[in-house]
């Protein structure tokens, strides 16, 4: 069996898998490395050398999808995007179509991917830097954020658009992406000093935003099942508010969601309904 290991890099997938394809090896005989114990279960055997006598034809629709896909992180993850393309090229398109066991798993990878890519454009929090450090760090803004998949270069082109020539970062704890105000300059290891910045910035509307939040939680429209599936826990804590939701929610299953607002709405003056002075 021959084992590959692409350094989790779709562009060298993709090399090594149109040699493969060449060569007509089957999926069953070739692997890639993931994790420690992944070599333990293929034999070194090298790469063929040369483009190989077959030449596959390749839809474009399908090497778009195996590049969405590649950004997943799981099991199997660069094994199965070869043999769905094994497929297609021997002539069963099915393998990339939902309802069968391989395209339904292809599609369910790149619903997932699109979807963690959706969570960074709505869940990172940008804190801005004082203007003596932005100065020296040549940043206006920072943030860090902890995504499932590796979305993080191929979704970070929005920030690019709505900031304007604002300078900013993300660091991730696996890849990172700095925007200088005209160019983006993505690395796949994120270096140890812009984690630093990221993750020990100080936030100076912080307070402030949890004061807001505190205000507009409505305990009676309280769903905590909805909100972990549209923000889930693993966001918490790099938003503001993130400390106070538990808080809020033990809360509410205590009485506020009974009284359908906060106790300091509740304790504020002002008429009630069935004031005589507002009868008719």
């Amino acid at each position: 069996m021959i084992g590959l290991d692409c350094n989790d890099d779709f562009a060298t997938w993709r090399d090594q898998a149109r040699v493969l394809l060449g060569h007509g090896i089957d999926p069953v005989d070739v692997t890639w490395a993931q994790g420690p114990m992944a070599d333990l279960l293929a034999v070194p055997t090298p790469l063929p050398t040369g483009p190989g006598p077959f030449r596959p034809r390749v839809p474009a629709a399908l090497l778009g999808q195996l590049e969405q896909a590649g950004r997943y992180r799981g099991e199997q993850r660069w094994n199965l995007l070869y043999e769905v393309l094994w497929r297609v090229v021997h002539g069963d398109r099915t393998a990339m179509l939902a309802g069968e066991r391989l395209g339904s798993e292809l599609q369910r990878r790149i619903k997932l991917v699109g979807r963690e890519a959706h969570h960074l454009h709505a869940f990172v929090r940008f804190v801005p830097l004082p203007a003596t450090l932005a100065e020296q760090l040549q940043l206006d803004l920072v943030a860090f954020h902890e995504p499932a998949h590796d979305i993080l270069e191929s979704a970070s082109g929005h920030f690019a658009e709505r900031l304007g020539r604002q300078r900013w970062l993300i660091a991730t704890p696996h890849d990172g992406i700095r925007f200088d105000g005209h160019t983006l300059d993505y690395r796949k290891h994120c270096p140890d000093t812009w984690q630093q910045w990221a993750r020990h910035a100080d936030d100076p509307g912080a307070e402030l935003w949890r004061t807001y939040y505190r205000h507009i939680f409505n305990p009676a429209r309280l769903n905590p099942e909805a909100m972990r599936q549209h923000m889930p826990g693993r966001f918490w804590r790099h938003l503001p508010e993130g400390l106070l939701i538990p808080q809020l929610v033990g809360q509410a299953r205590q009485g506020k969601q009974r009284d359908g607002q906060a106790l300091e709405v509740g304790q504020q003056g002002g008429k009630r309904i069935n004031d005589p002075a507002r009868r008719p």
